[in-house]
């Protein structure tokens, strides 16, 4: 069982940066591929940044490739998204995921955090 808890998120001008954490507590964090997933009102939960649990492979999203990186701090049990240049399409609810492997879809991720709102004004 991994518990994951995301923090970070707020209410942001559009241009602006946010950085999300995700605290995965437990000595196992370290084998988990970590990813980041948002929800929008109304539409799907899409795949946004995962990272290989060594770190060493990173995949983005196209929508937010160049402006969004993910991060992370094993001693910490910690991952990181950071985002900027934020733009209103950015709002959405942000999910934290872990896998065994690594994945760019809901199905391949079976440990979710409760998801942290980033709201992005114009």
């Amino acid at each position: 069982q991994v518990q994951l808890v995301e923090s970070g998120g707020g209410l942001v001008q559009a241009g602006g940066s946010l950085r999300l954490s995700c605290a995965a507590p437990g000595r196992t964090f370290s084998r988990y591929a970590m990813a980041w997933f948002r929800q929008a009102p109304g539409k799907e939960r899409e795949f946004v940044a995962v990272i290989s649990w060594s770190g060493a492979s990173t995949i983005y999203a196209d929508s937010v490739k160049g402006r969004f990186t993910i991060s992370r701090d094993d001693p910490k049990n910690t991952v990181y998204l950071q985002m900027n240049r934020l733009k209103p399409e950015d709002t959405a609810v942000y999910y934290c995921a872990a896998s065994l492997v690594v994945s760019t879809t809901t199905q391949g991720f079976g440990f979710w955090g409760q998801g942290t709102q980033v709201t992005v004004s114009s």
